[in-house]
């Protein structure tokens, strides 16, 4: 995809604050002095059998990249494939639901939406956002010496491949589905109050990807504290057993070159870094004189809150955009 995009001429207009020219979560266009809008889309097959709780995860991964800008949704548009020879009508209907649903808890108005006939179900949401022009987070502003904090815990890709194999406890399952069901809604208000300096949301090119689009775009290097990341129970062991999925050997050949990895890192752990996530969590870059408040705000809202990253002066153009080191960043001192 990066190949086919870079053919094209970038689109410039004194409006367009934010195009794809940064790999950004969303696009923003300046409609005022003090507004703009926050617009993306996204669409994806089932990821799991229930229909409803398809609906609501396909709804959640979409908003999430208003709130990766931190924007505020405002209206929503369904996008829907459906193979109307081979699916009951009822599920299409469980799916909307779920989506309407989770566009709702998020403030949006659902306007409308548009549906094909498909071999296969796809479900996904256009979404637009308001944002003030003169605090778009993007995910190029990360600073040196900000600290990295991670909002989801990392391993979505692998269980739900072990789900599709019957490998997973039904209380692992709900597990995984409620959090890629929930909104990274007060995450996104959270680092608007303490200023964060830049954010992505973690989705299919895994953690390891969209740090290199922070790094990359930010200009400096990223060292991830594997030790500090949050994984999803069980993870671990899946990946131990060969469950994964083929999106996580894309990432890695993508990434190989990009990207340093600690010779102490075991082959586990770096399964669960190139793991496509699906509504994953935020990566946010916080200034570290605001990050013990910060880091306080995500414990009472009950979100992950260990410092996984920090950011560092990159050296050459040819040093690596990320570097992963095997402990936890306690070196980094107490916040």
């Amino acid at each position: 995809m990066a190949d086919a995009l870079s053919e094209l001429p970038q689109t410039v207009h004194p409006d367009l604050l934010v195009g794809y020219n940064t790999a950004d979560d969303a696009g923003v266009f300046r409609i005022s002095e003090n507004q703009a809008l926050v617009q993306t889309v996204d669409f994806f097959p089932p990821i799991v059998d229930d229909p409803y709780q398809f609906g609501q995860i396909a709804a959640a991964n979409a908003l999430s990249d208003i709130y990766a800008m931190g924007g505020r949704p405002i209206t929503a548009l369904n996008i829907v494939g459906f193979p109307v020879s081979t699916l009951p009508s009822w599920v299409l209907t469980e799916v909307l639901r779920g989506g309407s649903e989770k566009i709702a808890e998020s403030g949006a108005v659902l306007v409308g939406g548009h549906s094909i006939k498909d071999k296969e179900l796809k479900y996904g949401v256009s979404v637009t956002g308001l944002i003030d022009p003169k605090r778009i987070i993007t995910n190029a502003g990360a600073q040196i010496g900000d600290l990295l904090f991670l909002t989801k815990a990392l391993g979505t890709g692998i269980i739900s491949t072990g789900i599709k194999r019957n490998l997973v406890s039904d209380e692992l399952t709900a597990l995984v589905i409620t959090q890629m069901a929930a909104l990274n809604k007060t995450a996104s208000e959270l680092m608007i109050e303490h200023k964060a300096t830049a954010s992505t949301d973690i989705t299919g090119f895994g953690l390891l990807g969209h740090a290199c689009e922070m790094a990359n775009g930010s200009g400096h290097t990223i060292r991830i504290f594997a030790g500090a990341l949050p994984i999803l129970p069980d993870a671990l062991r899946l990946a131990s057993e060969g469950v994964l999925t083929g999106g996580s050997n894309d990432n890695r050949e993508f990434l190989q070159e990009k990207v340093s990895l600690a010779s102490s890192l075991e082959q586990t752990m770096q399964e669960i870094l190139y793991d496509p996530q699906t509504s994953g969590g935020l990566l946010i870059a916080i200034p570290a004189d605001r990050a013990k408040s910060f880091r306080d705000a995500l414990k009472k809202n009950n979100l992950p809150d260990k410092v996984v990253g920090r950011i560092e002066r990159r050296e050459t153009q040819q040093a690596s955009l990320i570097i992963v080191e095997s402990g936890d960043g306690s070196d980094i001192g107490a916040l």
